[in-house]
């Protein structure tokens, strides 16, 4: 489920933390990145619960209308569109959502310490995940969203079913969660690790939504697993660990290419996006050339300079000639071989 572009930035997040101190404690590193991605994890499941608390909020608006002492057309006949969406209806029911997010304090004692980054993953799965105890985020976020234009136009429309249903509900994490100043500042007050995970969980979010259909109950309806695969596990812990060890002998490799440029006055984040592609390209045969080369391209573009991209697209093609010539690169797999 984490995308292989996500796992490469949570990398190059704790390479860099790690290159901010004058030690490397490999396990560490590893303990830390390995949080980072099942935070990812957790705000993913945050979300969903979003829409269920921002439909409740709707719901108890409909309550308290009704209970208005002189209640008017639009008390006595409310629009119940959003809050009782159809797809929220099945994210209710759903027993994954609600395994996940409860709380589970029976795996934490008093006899346990926050002394490591170890202990501190097994806390944080003890706590389970609930916006309880964030109500008036909840109410600033659903006053934004009925300023929507998207939210207007859905309570508007002449349809009424299944389908506009889902597609707003998709509409709603693509577009309106991604763009939400108010959303994004909670986020990044209640955790370190979601300030930019948002448009990757979004995009989570969308493919998740492409699993419902209309007559699922929603109780049984999977969500997916942390990875894909057992595949992008060990990629990303091995693309951290070699990248640490190696980071010396890299970052000569990438001195001897850079023409009238001493590696210390180089970006750090261009040359540690520059170390996990050379790593990428020496530990992982099964990629292309040209997906790792446009992978980091781009997270440089994203995280460095306006440059970067530049620059790092011309060493990373240098230092792939000379991997290329000199054999220490071996592409091998379909479609891979002699590449």
């Amino acid at each position: 489920m984490i995308s292989r572009r996500q796992l490469r930035i949570k990398a190059l997040a704790v390479l860099y933390a790690c290159n901010r101190k004058e030690t490397v404690d490999l396990e560490t590193a590893e303990q830390e990145l390995m949080l980072s991605i099942r935070k990812s994890y957790d705000l993913y499941h945050y979300l969903l619960l979003l829409l269920i608390s921002l439909s409740d909020l709707a719901r108890e608006k409909v309550v308290l209308s009704a209970r208005k002492k002189i209640p008017g057309p639009e008390d006595l006949n409310p629009n119940t569109r959003f809050s009782e969406n159809r797809v929220i209806s099945q994210l209710r029911k759903n027993e994954q959502l609600r395994h996940y997010t409860e709380a589970m304090p029976a795996l934490w004692t008093r006899k346990d310490k926050l002394n490591s980054m170890k202990a501190l993953g097994r806390w944080l799965s003890t706590k389970g995940l609930s916006w309880n105890e964030q109500p008036e985020v909840v109410k600033i976020i659903f006053n934004e969203m009925t300023r929507w234009d998207g939210y207007n136009a859905y309570m508007n429309s002449p349809e009424n079913n299944y389908k506009t249903d889902h597609r707003f509900i998709r509409d709603v994490v693509t577009k309106f969660f991604p763009a939400s100043e108010d959303l994004a500042a909670s986020l990044e007050e209640q955790s370190v690790y979601w300030n930019d995970d948002l448009p990757f969980v979004a995009s989570m979010l969308r493919n998740t939504l492409g699993r419902f259909k209309d007559h699922d109950e929603g109780n049984a309806i999977q969500l997916p697993p942390l990875f894909t695969n057992d595949e992008d596990e060990k990629y990303v812990r091995i693309l951290l660990r070699k990248s640490i060890l190696n980071s010396e002998k890299n970052s000569a490799l990438i001195d001897a290419h850079t023409t009238n440029w001493e590696v210390e006055r180089i970006a750090l984040m261009d040359k540690l996006v520059m170390q996990l592609a050379i790593t990428e390209l020496e530990e992982f045969p099964e990629v292309p050339v040209k997906v790792t080369l446009n992978e980091y391209i781009e997270i440089a573009k994203e995280y460095s300079t306006a440059k970067s991209s530049t620059f790092v697209n011309g060493i990373l093609d240098k230092i792939v000639k000379e991997m290329r010539a000199s054999g220490t690169m071996n592409k091998a797999g379909r479609g891979l071989i002699g590449e």
